[in-house]
């Protein structure tokens, strides 16, 4: 089969779950023997207007980032071109969109007529937006940041209703399409996400890996590993470690990511009297991902809203690593098959460190419960969460 994947985010580096499920599912359908291609924007950090990896070609258009008005001018007439440049080449069979943007100037071609189209929707590009954007004060500003909230309802509104079949990895991105935008519920299939089992799995050696990682040996270590933006709930997890570091004063917590609140949280830390008991890594390079699950007692997920599916989720379970999450979105329905019990009551700090000092002082009291909780959830993980199954799902999807 041609497959094009119409994208608004690159594979060439993967800095987060949008970018994960675009790079599994691309180049484990080229490995399969499929013709696959990426159409994305190119970002200023890439070198030329195309690149391979891991045998998928990804061809990139020019954008204007100087206005939202010029931005979406820009993706509308170089996104169909480019389009329409490939079509001509390759005849895809299909074209699998990830994000309204490029989706929506594509379907604009006539040349994507009679191509059989499916939209992966990781969440409502609207709300992402107002989550990480502040609406302004000043007219200018609150007209412009309205302009972008219509355009991003209006692009995703069309290309969901473009397209034949529409793909979720969750049963709360399901639900959510349907309210937002009154989706056909029989449109819609989901297919979760996954974790590579190879990459992630339980260390042999906990200590040794903290070692190299500059981790204390004597300590209980709570990871997280975020976008440091708003919605990921962060600051209620720092709160919250005032409350944990008081009856559990080995608790430790590695914070890992980057982002715009970074120096917020830092301050909050600081405030609280909690440098001996937080660290920031920052962003943790791809290759070392695996190492920080695996040499964590607990993963710790605080999302506040819209966790489309939680892909850190599985690929801590994966580790062996046990998590505790907030009962939102995709990270309810995960824990919850696997143990209700790890779930948060809500999103109050007072909920997480209620749950993480019940789990840290069972951690105390009985020193090999985590190493066989993590039998359980790298098992968990194995018979429900692979890109394997992943991909195996979409490739029938295609077929039928």
């Amino acid at each position: 089969m041609n497959i094009l994947f119409a994208a608004d985010v690159s594979i060439a580096s993967v800095v987060g779950g949008a970018e994960r499920v675009l790079f599994e599912q691309s180049t484990r359908l080229a490995r399969r023997g499929h013709s696959v291609h990426v159409l994305t924007r190119r970002l200023p950090s890439h070198a030329s207007d195309r690149e391979t990896i891991s045998l998928v070609p990804e061809w990139r258009y020019a954008v204007d980032l100087q206005s939202p008005l010029s931005y979406f001018a820009a993706t509308l007439k170089n996104a169909r071109a480019c389009y329409e440049d490939l079509q001509k080449t390759w005849n895809f069979d299909f074209i699998n969109s990830h994000q309204p943007f490029t989706s929506y100037a594509v379907l604009r071609s006539p040349a994507a007529r009679n191509v059989k189209k499916i939209y992966t929707c990781h969440s409502l590009s609207f709300e992402e937006f107002k989550t990480r954007n502040t609406e302004p004060q000043r007219l200018t500003g609150k007209l412009f940041y309205l302009l972008n909230l219509s355009l991003r309802r209006y692009m995703e509104s069309r290309s969901l209703n473009e397209s034949d079949l529409i793909v979720v990895l969750s049963r709360f991105t399901h639900d959510k399409l349907i309210n937002a935008y009154g989706v056909n519920g029989d449109k819609i299939r989901i297919i979760p996400g996954g974790a590579d089992l190879d990459k992630f799995h339980p260390a042999e050696n906990r200590r040794n890996i903290r070692t190299d990682l500059k981790i204390p040996q004597n300590r209980i270590v709570l990871l997280t590993v975020r976008n440091l933006v708003s919605r990921m709930g962060l600051e209620n997890l720092v709160t919250a470690m005032k409350a944990v570091a008081h009856k559990v004063p080995e608790a430790y917590l590695v914070l890992a990511g980057k982002g715009p609140l970074k120096n917020d949280l830092m301050n909050l830390t600081e405030m609280l009297g909690l440098e001996g008991h937080i660290s920031f890594v920052g962003f943790i390079p791809e290759e070392s991902l695996s190492d920080y699950y695996s040499m964590a007692d607990l993963f710790i997920l605080p999302t506040r809203e819209l966790e489309g599916f939680g892909l850190v989720t599985v690929e801590a379970l994966a580790s062996g690593t046990p998590v505790l999450g907030t009962p939102v979105g995709g990270t309810l329905e995960i824990l919850e098959a696997l143990e209700p019990g790890w779930l948060f009551r809500d999103t109050r700090p007072e909920s997480i460190a209620e749950l993480i000092i019940e789990k840290c002082l069972k951690i105390r009291k009985e020193p090999g419960w985590r190493d066989r909780i993590g039998i359980r959830c790298r098992e968990f993980a194995e018979t429900k969460y692979s890109w394997e199954k992943n991909v195996d799902s979409f490739e029938s999807l295609l077929q039928d």
